[in-house]
């Protein structure tokens, strides 16, 4: 899960012969591009099926050969080379120790006894407190209840698991991530280090960070926890130095004046000034490591998201909703409670004394409390194990939950068979397919060509020089056809993503009863974990690529439509006062007012739209999406395509970083939003 940098500052507003040259320019490069278009859609029907470079699943070329030799030759020196014994090994033994010090006190048997060394009502307990103290005691009872109902769904040690390895690795994320975010704060140059690898670690869908990871870790929990530490660091560095940056400079001025030293400068003003920025990016990051941890099942991370994947595996609806279900219960009150954190940091300010008064002692009883239930889960059988029946009654609703996905999935398929078929079978036929044979079907240098020309059309030679350059690397892994079959299936889910963020978003930024309304259920998708979204496609859909489409379109849309409707919010109300004044409808005031002065949103809605669709149908590779998706998974699975795995990993590395170039550069000449004007 991609989260989008902190905006920059702005810049100055375009003088209106600029505008007006931007504005000729703009219908140039549309005929333009429809040009590269048409002569791209006339080579293909002249060449077609030449020069595809199309690699079989089985087959292996010289450098699927090489990397699998370099993995052996890895393998084999691991219990002699220095770099494992002093490095490696030592790295991972620390890892495994920590991992497994957090799953012992959560999630497995520890000290000897058969039972967590906290047992549920332990952790129930001290989670409800903290849940309090940090937000309010709506958040810790949503606490309470969340973590009880995964007890009921007959999940509680999954859940733990997962719980121990997110936990695990945000402590990690937090105890690099803080000090380099200020440090990043306070030095420009730490600043512009760090920036292009904090979105070089944004743009890599999470399946990328395995492969590689397990070559050195192996699997389990030391490689879960570093991939997980990868993926979720960017959130925390970049909020934390943005809170650092935003702290009014007459504030610093002011305590420098006063004889304060830069210690006590932090101390003092810089990070209490930031507290709720720096409480965002745990926010984010926690949300991310939720995200990772659940994928990282993969290469055996234990916890829920081995659960779903054993079910998208033998296409059990009924057990991969009952898990993704409680994945999502854990993502909310993870989320929740970080983020009445953050809000409270905010508003600390202006709590009354005597609100402040009658917390204290409230929190305090309360701390007593939740060491009295520690020592009794410590003590007794009954609150360290969470109990599956009380007085002779069955209380688990887990096997209830999964036979009602599995009859809702039943009855869909049996009387929405036609709706569901024929949707998923019309886009396929219609547009995929076609769209698809364009790609894989012409030759690959008229492919590269055309593609070139219309990231130069979009942003310039720069954005032109990177996709030639990408697109030649990808060439070089030997799975060119596989990339345009995943090119071909992303672009299609963002322009999918990018009508509803059109729609959805122009009527947010236009209505304020709409953004009340949508806003929190966007809110909501953003922190569901991608897992979650495969399960109720699978459901409707079946394995197929329509199903990862649909998939991501729902994955990305949130991010896309909040960005869009943002930008439409911003353009100045002035204007389109006055452009109703002269007589324009609503829908020329949109089209021909808000959109174009909202055009930096719209670009970066598709840059932040597109990265995570690649990310989306990647993972997509589960349920029969195919393509580099499925040479990742197969490179887990069968240790012969390891090295095409490792491959197809670059590829898509490759392929989000031209995405993601072009997307940006397309949105700098879009020109300012209307808030710079």
């Amino acid at each position: 899960m991609a989260v989008a940098a902190p905006p920059a500052p702005s810049p100055p507003a375009p003088s209106p012969a600029t505008s007006s040259a931007v504005g000729r320019r703009r219908p140039r490069r549309a005929l333009l591009a429809v040009g590269v278009v048409g002569a791209w859609v006339l080579l293909w029907v002249l060449l077609q099926g030449r020069d595809t470079l199309f690699l079989s699943p089985a087959t292996l070329t010289p450098l699927h050969r090489r990397l699998n030799e370099l993995a052996d030759a890895v393998s084999a020196g691991r219990d002699s080379s220095p770099v494992f014994l002093y490095g490696v090994d030592l790295v991972r033994a620390g890892l495994d120790a920590f991992v497994g010090g957090v799953q012992d006190l959560l999630a497995r048997p520890s000290g000897g006894r058969p039972v967590p060394a906290v047992g549920w009502l332990g952790v129930v307990a001290v989670a409800t407190w903290l849940a309090t103290a940090l937000g309010n005691l709506r958040v810790g009872a949503l606490t309470a209840a969340g973590l009880v109902l995964l007890g009921l769904q007959g999940l509680w040690t999954e859940s733990m698991d997962t719980l121990a390895l997110t936990l695990s690795a945000v402590a990690l994320c937090l105890l690099i991530g803080v000090p380099l975010g200020v440090w990043a704060g306070l030095s420009p140059r730490v600043h512009r280090l760090l920036t292009p690898v904090l979105d070089f670690l944004q743009t890599m869908p999470t399946f990328v960070y395995l492969a590689p990871l397990t070559l050195f870790f192996l699997i389990g929990p030391a490689s879960a926890t570093v991939a997980t530490l990868l993926y979720a660091l960017p959130p925390v560095v970049r909020l934390t130095a943005h809170g650092v940056r935003s702290v009014p400079p007459s504030v610093v001025e002011a305590s420098t004046s006063l004889g304060a030293t830069g210690p006590q400068r932090l101390r003092g003003v810089l990070l209490p000034m930031s507290t709720r920025t720096i409480a965002l990016g745990v926010n984010q990051t926690i949300m991310a490591a939720l995200s990772m941890v659940t994928v990282a099942a993969l290469i055996d991370a234990p916890g829920l998201g081995r659960t779903v994947l054993k079910a998208l595996q033998t296409l059990d609806v009924g057990v991969a909703f009952n898990a993704g279900l409680a994945i999502v219960v854990l993502a909310i009150v993870l989320d929740r409670t970080t983020t009445a954190a953050s809000e409270r940091a905010q508003t600390r300010p202006d709590r009354s004394r005597r609100s402040a008064r009658l917390r204290r002692p409230a929190l305090l009883v309360g701390a007593v409390a939740a060491g009295a239930a520690v020592l009794l889960s410590r003590t007794y059988l009954w609150a360290a194990q969470f109990p599956s029946v009380v007085g002779g009654t069955d209380i688990g609703i887990g096997d209830d939950v999964a036979r009602t996905a599995d009859s809702v999935t039943g009855l869909v398929q049996e009387h929405l068979s036609g709706i569901t078929g024929g949707l998923k079978d019309a886009v396929t036929l219609f547009l995929l397919n076609p769209f698809e044979e364009l790609l894989t079907g012409s030759p690959w240098y008229v492919v590269l060509t055309a593609l070139v020309c219309l990231s130069a059309l979009a942003g310039g030679a720069r954005a032109a020089v990177t996709t030639a350059v990408g697109l030649a690397l990808v060439i070089g892994t030997g799975l060119w056809f596989d990339a345009m079959t995943t090119l071909a299936s992303t672009v299609l889910a963002t322009l999918v993503v990018m009508a509803l963020g059109l729609v959805v978003g122009v009527w947010m930024g236009r209505s304020r009863r709409a953004d009340a309304v949508l806003r929190p259920l966007l809110d909501a998708g953003q922190t569901l974990p991608a897992f979650v979204y495969l399960v109720p496609f699978l459901a409707l859909f079946g394995a197929s690529r329509f199903t990862a489409i649909t998939a991501a379109v729902v994955y990305a849309a949130p991010v896309a439509i909040k960005i869009v409707a943002d930008g439409i919010r911003s353009v100045p109300a002035t204007t389109v006062e006055a452009a109703t004044a002269l007589g324009s409808t609503r829908w020329q005031v949109v089209r021909a007012v808000q959109l174009p002065m909202a055009g930096r949103s719209l670009a970066l809605a598709a840059n932040q739209g597109v990265i995570f669709v690649l990310s989306m149908v990647v993972v997509g590779g589960l349920v029969g999406a195919g393509a580099l998706g499925y040479d990742v998974v197969a490179g887990f699975s069968q240790g012969e395509l390891y090295g095409k795995g490792l491959a197809a990993g670059a590829a898509i590395v490759l392929l989000g970083s031209v995405l993601d170039r072009v997307t940006q550069a397309a949105a700098r000449r879009a020109g300012p939003d209307a808030h710079a004007a």
